[in-house]
């Protein structure tokens, strides 16, 4: 009978933990209680301390244990965490990249200002393609120089880069695989700059798109073509494609127009009508030969092709649109038909 009993109390009354016995209740005095809570307060600086107390809290309020053990698990977590290392490495590494940041664009100004003195004391050519590519190669090196520097901020990642070091050969051809694309734009980038088959400024004509190179970068190259458009093109393609520079040595271009005539028209007279209006026209270059050959003949009409010297690839088409106007006006004065 008194087990019975004993069993009865229990459940009606059951065990609370250790420390919830500790916190004070409302039928203590006014006093005790003003000081248990001030002895509260520094628990919220250690995790456990303030993870026992919200268990003490839960056990009081249910009346009884409750297990938290997700609690526990993420207060042992954060108890060894260090807070203050991690915000001051936070602030180390963003001081670092602010000053990489700068000093890449402290040195590439100083760069655009001291590479042409530089070169014009000791006499060495260097165009504005080599003087972009050695601020870009000057560029990357600082940014390296950056991200390193933030890794040894990391103690985590000093054990990845010994690994990485140690497995150099390895990695470096795994990546070289994966990263071949990239590699083989920024190797054709080096060679473009040193063997220079274009330069920024060059007039070239890429895949049927005339236009001039705006821009070399270490990855690709920029083609600003005659209607404003930009085309992005990776250097390795670059490097493989056949490209026309019309500017690669002297500015000057033989431009060719067509004028397709009816068979029976006057090959003559209209040989003359070309003739006189090319050497009207005030951009055509007088002092190279201007010629008119027949190129095609075919059962119903013929093919008449003007070849002349023009200052530049960049006026050549406009050129040749005013005379094949001017011709085409002349030509119906004269009773001259094109082909249809």
């Amino acid at each position: 009978m008194q087990e019975k009993d004993k069993k009865d109390s229990r459940i009606l009354n059951p065990p609370i933990s250790p420390r919830a016995r500790r916190i004070p209740l409302n039928t203590q005095s006014p006093s005790v209680l003003t000081v248990d809570r001030l002895t509260v307060i520094p628990n919220l600086a250690n995790p456990q301390n303030l993870a026992d107390d919200i268990q003490s809290c839960v056990d009081l309020v249910a009346g009884r244990h409750i297990n938290l053990t997700s609690l526990q698990f993420l207060a042992n977590a954060i108890d060894g965490i260090d807070i203050a290392f991690i915000i001051i490495n936070l602030i180390v590494i963003l001081v670092i990249l602010i000053l990489t940041s700068a000093a890449v664009r402290i040195v590439d100004r100083m760069l655009m200002s001291y590479i042409p003195r530089v070169a014009g004391k000791v006499e060495v050519k260097l165009d504005e393609t080599m003087q972009l590519m050695i601020r870009r190669l000057v560029s990357a090196s600082i940014y390296i120089v950056g991200l390193m520097l933030v890794i040894l901020q990391i103690p985590q990642l000093h054990s990845l880069a010994t690994a990485m070091l140690a497995g150099a050969g390895i990695a470096g051809l795994a990546i070289g695989f994966a990263a071949k694309d990239s590699l083989a734009n920024f190797t054709s980038g080096i060679f473009i700059a040193i063997f220079q088959p274009f330069r920024v400024g060059d007039s070239v004509d890429f895949k049927g798109d005339y236009g001039q190179i705006e821009d070399l970068t270490l990855r690709h190259t920029v083609i600003r073509t005659w209607d404003n458009r930009r085309i992005i093109v990776p250097n390795g393609i670059m490097s493989t494609e056949p490209i026309i520079n019309w500017s690669i040595r002297e500015p000057e271009i033989t431009w060719t127009v067509n004028f397709d005539l009816q068979k029976a028209s006057d090959i003559d007279r209209a040989r003359e009508v070309i003739l006189e209006r090319a050497m009207s026209h005030p951009m055509v270059l007088k002092d190279r030969k201007i010629y008119v050959l027949l190129v095609d003949a075919k059962q119903s009409d013929l093919r008449l092709r003007l070849d002349m010297v023009v200052p530049g690839r960049n006026v050549a088409e406009a050129i040749g649109c005013e005379i094949r106007e001017a011709v085409m006006k002349e030509f119906e004065v004269e009773g001259i038909h094109p082909a249809s």
